[in-house]
Order: C-alpha cells, then sequence, then structure tokens
C-alpha cells in the first residue's frame, strides 16, 4: 500500500497541470501538492470525484458555521482554519481524482463550482456574523467590510471562470487557440499572494486577537478589491479581442 500510494502521488505529480499564470503561490506552492496528497489516498480506497468534491464541502461549511456560531479565540480561530484550509485542500483533489479515473465530467465540474461559489459568499457573511456579535468595533460602518468583501469576492470569481468558458467556447466555435499573454513567474504568484483563497484561510488562526484579524482581513479585502480593479478592464479587452475577425487580429498585432 505505501508504495502503491508513493507511485500514485508520483504520477499525479508528473500529470499535473500547469500554472495558469499569475497563480498565487499559496494555491501552487502549498495546496496543489496538498491536493496531490489528498487525491492519491483518495483514489486508492475508491472515491469519486464527486465523493472528494462532498468531503471538501463538509470540511468548509463546518469551519464556516463555527465561525458564525462561536466566539472568537485562539482555539475557535486554529480550528476554523484547519477546516478551511482542508476543504480547499479536497477542492484541489477532486480534479487529479477524475485525472486519475480518465477525466471528469460537466456534472462534476458543476458541483464544483456550485460549492466554490456557496463557499466564498457565506464565508464573508459568516465573518459579517461574527463581527456584528463578538467583535467590538469603534464603528459599524467597519461591517462594511465584510459585505464588501462578499460582493467583491463573488464577482471576482465568477468573471475569472466566464473568462475561462468564454475563451473554451471560442476556441471551440473557431478552432483558433488563445494564447496567454504572460508567462508564469514566482514574482508574480507572490505579488498575487493578496487574492488568495488559501492565505484567507490562514489569517483565521488570529481570531484570538480579534482587532489584528480584522485588520488583516481588510487589508487583504482592500488588495482583492484592488487587484479585481485593475484586472477587469484588461479582461474585458480581452473578451473584446476575442471578438475580432483573423484579419482585425493580425492589424492589431
Amino acid at each position: 500500500m505505501p508504495n502503491t500510494y508513493i507511485s500514485t502521488v508520483r504520477k499525479l505529480a508528473s500529470a499535473q497541470k500547469k500554472a495558469a499564470p499569475g497563480s498565487p503561490a499559496y494555491s501552487i506552492l502549498v495546496n496543489r501538492p496538498l491536493g496531490r496528497l489528498l487525491a492519491a489516498g483518495a483514489y486508492l480506497i475508491g472515491m469519486t470525484p464527486n465523493a472528494v468534491t462532498a468531503v471538501s464541502a463538509l470540511f468548509t461549511f463546518t469551519g464556516i458555521a463555527l465561525l458564525a456560531i462561536l466566539p472568537p479565540s485562539w482555539i475557535v480561530g486554529v480550528i476554523v482554519w484547519l477546516l478551511l484550509a482542508l476543504g480547499y485542500g479536497f477542492d484541489s483533489a477532486d480534479g487529479q481524482v477524475a485525472r486519475l479515473r480518465g477525466g471528469g465530467s460537466r456534472a462534476g465540474e458543476w458541483l464544483d463550482h456550485v460549492v466554490d461559489s456557496f463557499k466564498i459568499v457565506t464565508l464573508h457573511l459568516a465573518v459579517l456574523i461574527s463581527a456584528y456579535r463578538f467583535f467590538e468595533l469603534s464603528s459599524p460602518a467597519w461591517l462594511l467590510v465584510p459585505i464588501g468583501f462578499a460582493a467583491v469576492a463573488t464577482v471576482l470569481f465568477f468573471a475569472m471562470i466566464l473568462n475561462d468558458q468564454l475563451k473554451a467556447v471560442h476556441v471551440a466555435t473557431t478552432g483558433r487557440a488563445v494564447v496567454p499573454n504572460r508567462k508564469a513567474s514566482l514574482f508574480r504568484s507572490l505579488l498575487v499572494l493578496p487574492t488568495d483563497y488559501g492565505l484567507l484561510c490562514l489569517i483565521f488562526v488570529t481570531l484570538g486577537a480579534p482587532l489584528l484579524f480584522f485588520v488583516l482581513y481588510s487589508l487583504i479585502f482592500v488588495a482583492t478589491a484592488g487587484y479585481f480593479a485593475l484586472a477587469a478592464p484588461k479582461w474585458f479587452r480581452d473578451m473584446i479581442g476575442l471578438d475580432r475577425t483573423p484579419q482585425e487580429e493580425a492589424r492589431h498585432s
């Protein structure tokens, strides 16, 4: 069994999809390797990709529920972080299990995205509930931070998924590949680290110091909103580019 597990992990590593340009460092350096280890174990005990997604949801939403229900403390913060981090790891594992089993399905992709969408918005709503019930904020206006974060994170996730889907439709209907206009780099991955869900999960370990947590949470919100403000016009120009004919594209190149 150990040799089989190790060989499965190695097989996943050799068949791992390349990271998208600009993927945050935590996703590349921590969550993908964690997902690989979880995927190998899940595959060997016969779990389906949808079952792995269900396990991811169980860990994630348990952590979100505890965040909203329990008074903040160091112990609660560590438990919430571990649950969210494990949920994120299994979220990476479901696609890797699908590749081991010969490919995913549209139903599996749909389920994965729906769970992710629900996770993104409810996590920030849980922060809102916790802040309202337990935090000693200087003004109720600070409650706008998790509300704004919920809006920005939801729209950002939807925009990134829509980018991928529209590009896939473009390739399928025109036969013309979409060539990324930037290369992956460690510097870019570190630069966009504040937008990474894994880093957001990590700051929950500071729940024992609510003011520190809320400062870190607010900084990540500002960074995420700033990233989206810069990325959205660029993504819109990319969509305009997909509508160009080959002749128009040649004139713009």
